[in-house]
């Protein structure tokens, strides 16, 4: 037996990217050959694509997770990985993607409507887009990045024009089935609507969809009996139509406090696209006249009901009364809420590229540890994702990319002093203001190592650099002698 389900929460994984290649070109009487690592393919991205033959969100109750194909590493001979395959989604029309938290990243209208639910990780570089000036042979590549990972609620909200609300019994299905082709369950017992109904009704030239939710009863805003589950299907209908039963002989009730109950919920339902469902345009049909007693009663709190503003319609879905009216009355009504509507625009694409001399970083302190720092940004939490710090020189130019944007400069400015940590993405490290950064502190040394890590080499270093500021001032001693 087919189901119907309108919410769920799933888990998406994007591809994760390839790692670069530190490869260096060997041939035969070519002994400089250079570095020629490819580069990492990008991982695929995970999206949601509105697909007009799918009205549930079933598939996604029995599989919740989705993951992307990962992106192949680069090789050698400046060969490329291959990039991963994109995973597409099939989502009804109406689906709101929102957050656990409930904040709404996207409504999908409109079938061939794509959201991007989880974006692939880039791939690396390999070492011979790294190569440079000063690196001529780097023996280092950037690891990929992984694919962004989150969960997702997906709530399904029906595209009909026209929603009918009211108590369990009132008559809801029985006046979809007669206005429509739809053929929804229909039995004389409460709660007989377990799922929306949609229907398709003509009135002349116009054509609109009716939608028919479980009953509602008092504090169905709240999250009593059914009412707090399907009221999010009537959010963008155009028109509500209150369908309230006459011929009930239900204690404490009335078609004028039946009404009133259904006014009190629409006010009390906050839906998450916006608008307020009790600022709708509302009608309200007093059904099953049919029965003597239900037309006497209606045309005693038809007046009363007109003079709050609502249009009223007395009808049968049994004998047909009323129905003809009532249909033109709702094409009448949908009718000017689609002129009201703005007329369509043709999307535009506004780019707003970043400025030139935008550093992308902000540099906190760490409440965790005590004269520690927090480097923010997405630039350098991206490369640090990208290090292999199982390579000093990988390392050295992390380092270097670091000091090119600033934020060595940041650090000292907030007032880190040596030793302190400092956390930059999932990694931290103790800050060392002396270590010299920059094109101009790298030399050339054996591949994957940087001297600026080696303690020896540094120390040995210094001394050297001593030493020739010793032979210069010897010099121009002897010159001035």
């Amino acid at each position: 037996m087919s189901r119907f389900v309108d919410r769920v929460v799933i888990h998406v994984a994007a591809g994760d990217g390839g790692h670069g290649c530190a490869s260096v070109h060997r041939e035969k009487f070519t002994p400089l050959g250079g570095p020629d690592g490819g580069n990492g393919g990008r991982g695929g991205d995970v999206v949601l694509v509105v697909d007009l033959g799918v009205h549930t969100l079933l598939d996604f109750h029995y599989r919740s997770q989705a993951r992307a194909s990962s992106g192949k590493p680069g090789q050698g001979g400046n060969r490329n990985g291959a990039m991963g395959e994109d995973l597409e989604l099939r989502v009804p029309e109406g689906t709101v993607v929102l957050t656990p938290d409930g904040e709404v990243l996207a409504d999908l209208v409109g079938g061939g409507t794509r959201f991007v639910a989880a974006a692939g990780g880039h791939g690396g570089l390999g070492n011979a887009a790294l190569a440079s000036r000063t690196r001529k042979v780097p023996g280092f590549a950037l690891l990929g990045e992984p694919g962004e990972t989150r969960d997702l609620v997906l709530e399904l909200k029906s595209m009909a024009d026209v929603g009918l609300v009211g108590f369990p019994s009132a008559g809801k299905s029985s006046l979809v089935s007669v206005l429509s082709a739809a053929r929804p369950k229909i039995a004389d017992y409460p709660f007989t609507t377990l799922v929306p109904n949609l229907g398709v009704v003509t009135a002349g030239e116009t054509v609109f969809t009716v939608a028919d939710v479980p009953g509602l009863i008092p504090g169905a805003s709240q999250g009593k009996g059914l009412g707090l589950e399907f009221l999010r299907h009537i959010e963008r209908c155009a028109v509500l139509v209150h369908v309230v039963d006459c011929a009930t002989v239900a204690p404490g009730r009335d078609p004028l406090s039946d009404v009133d109950a259904l006014e009190r919920e629409l006010a009390a339902y906050t839906p998450s696209l916006g608008g307020k469902l009790a600022s709708r345009p509302r009608l309200v049909v007093l059904n099953k006249i049919d029965v003597p007693d239900a037309r006497a009663l209606a045309d005693i709190v038809r007046p009363e009901l007109a003079t709050r503003g609502l249009p009223v319609h007395c009808v049968s879905t049994v004998t047909t009364e009323g129905l003809r009216k009532l249909r033109f009355a709702l094409g009448t009504a949908v009718r000017q809420h689609r002129g009201s509507l703005p007329p369509a625009e043709p999307t535009r694409v506004v780019l707003r590229p970043t400025a030139v001399d935008e550093s992308g970083f902000g540099v906190t302190a760490d409440p965790d540890r005590s004269g520690g720092f927090i480097v923010r940004g997405g630039r350098p939490e991206r490369w640090v994702r990208q290090t292999n710090f199982d390579n000093a020189e990988a390392i050295g130019y992390l380092a270097d990319r670091l000091a090119r944007l600033g934020v060595e400069d940041a650090l000292a400015a907030a007032g880190a002093q040596a030793g302190c940590p400092v956390t930059i993405g999932h990694v931290t490290f103790d800050w060392e203001p002396s270590t010299p950064a920059g094109a101009a502190g790298v030399r050339l040394g054996v591949r994957g190592t940087d001297w600026r890590l080696d303690s020896d080499q540094r120390a040995s270093a210094a001394q050297r650099k001593a030493a020739r500021h010793a032979r210069r001032e010897s010099a121009a001693d002897s010159e001035v002698e």
